[in-house]
């Protein structure tokens, strides 16, 4: 019982009670507003040379500023330059063209009717002709997927269809207006898709010359059709093919070949020695296969654009102005 009434008495303890008149004793005094209107001053001046430092910190130097603009005048003159040039050459092309025709149509005909034909092979003329065209858009995407690269349309999907178009007998084939030789590539550089060093941009049309019903069911039933299913259907990216009664492709120009070369002329027509038939040793036999060991080459899947060199392209689908075939 002395317990329980000495804690209704005295709940404090008298330590606590000691500390706590101390604690009254030593506070300090209450900040007049003098005191107030300088701790604002002094936090505006610190968040204005915080706000100062960042800008600072973010704004570009003159120096950059300079460079850029400058790097950008000169990709504009070089740009307008190689247009420039690039018409140039074409009427070059064109002026060859022309003398060639005028001296070969008199002097060999038949020399002049194979130079077209090969020329037409080689993509260096326009043709046109019936065909199929495949427009490739990149999929609608909202601002938290804006950069994702696979809503867009890559270089690897441009390859794997026009690869599935040689395949199917395309004779002729254009991407955005450039047409494909044996020598073009197809390649990404950073987020651009080129050909060979022309960028692309979005719609992506591939214009195909040929038969366009065959063309659209060899291409439905092989690898590059499947993936064309998969884009639409996984990534939403937009494929339409067309059929279309005719297609203008333009030439691609002269290939600059930097490595290979023709065989010299006056080894092929120098005379040879036949040797005696008393000298000559007898013909060696040819090694006969080993059906075991002896493989069908196969066709590799190349990330560069497989050409139609080396097909024979007739006349019925593809026809190259000037070669006095009909348009159709």
């Amino acid at each position: 019982m002395t317990l329980l009434t000495e804690v209704q008495r005295r709940p404090l303890d008298p330590g606590y009670a000691e500390a706590a008149r101390r604690r009254a004793l030593t506070r300090a005094p209450h900040r007049g507003g003098r005191t107030a209107v300088w701790l604002v001053v002094v936090g505006v001046l610190l968040g204005l040379g915080v706000t100062t430092a960042t800008l600072s910190l973010r704004q570009p130097q003159a120096g950059a500023v300079a460079a850029r603009r400058l790097l950008e005048q000169q990709v504009r003159r070089h740009r307008a330059d190689a247009e420039s040039l690039a018409v140039q050459n074409a009427d070059l092309s064109a002026q060859i063209a022309a003398l060639q025709n005028q001296a070969l149509r008199s002097d060999d005909p038949a020399l002049l009717a194979q130079l077209q034909r090969w020329a037409v092979s080689a993509a260096l003329v326009p043709v046109s002709g019936p065909g199929l065209r495949v427009v490739l858009t990149d999929a609608p995407s909202d601002g938290s997927t804006k950069d994702n690269p696979d809503l867009r349309v890559q270089d690897v999907d441009l390859q794997l269809l026009i690869n599935g178009l040689w395949a199917a007998g395309a004779e002729a084939i254009a991407v955005n207006g450039q047409r494909l030789t044996a020598t073009t590539a197809i390649r990404t550089a950073g987020s651009a898709v080129l050909v060979d060093l022309v960028p692309l941009v979005n719609p992506y049309t591939v214009e195909a010359i040929g038969s366009a019903a065959d063309l659209q069911t060899s291409l439905a039933r092989s690898s590059a059709g499947q993936h064309l299913a998969t884009l639409r259907a996984t990534y939403g990216i937009g494929v339409t093919m067309t059929s279309q009664r005719r297609l203008q492709l333009p030439g691609a120009g002269p290939t600059a070949l930097q490595q290979a070369s023709t065989p010299s002329m006056t080894a092929s027509a120098s005379p040879t020695t036949s040797p005696s038939p008393t000298t000559s040793p007898p013909p060696t036999p040819s090694p006969t296969p080993n059906p075991r060991t002896a493989s069908t080459p196969t066709a590799t899947p190349s990330r560069a654009v497989r050409a139609a060199g080396g097909e024979v392209v007739t006349q019925s689908s593809v026809v190259a102005p000037g070669t006095g075939g009909e348009d159709r």
